[in-house]
C-alpha cells in the first residue's frame, strides 16, 4: 500500500486561513472602537470556536 502524497495546499490551507483571520482580528482590535471592535470579536472568535469545537469532538 502506497502512502498518500499530500500537497502543500492540502496541508496548510486551513491553518493559514485561521492565522489570517486571527491576524485580521488582532489588527482590527488595534484600529479603533465601534465597528472595529465588532470585527475584532468576530476575527478572534472564529479561531476560538474552531479550537473548542475540535477539542469537544475528541
Amino acid at each position: 500500500m502506497k502512502p498518500r502524497q499530500s500537497s502543500f495546499r492540502k496541508v496548510f490551507c486551513v491553518p493559514l486561513a485561521i492565522a489570517l483571520v486571527t491576524g485580521a482580528g488582532l489588527f482590527a482590535a488595534l484600529l479603533g472602537d465601534g465597528t472595529w471592535d465588532v470585527l475584532s470579536w468576530i476575527g478572534l472568535g472564529i479561531p476560538t470556536w474552531i479550537s473548542v469545537r475540535g477539542l469537544l469532538k475528541r
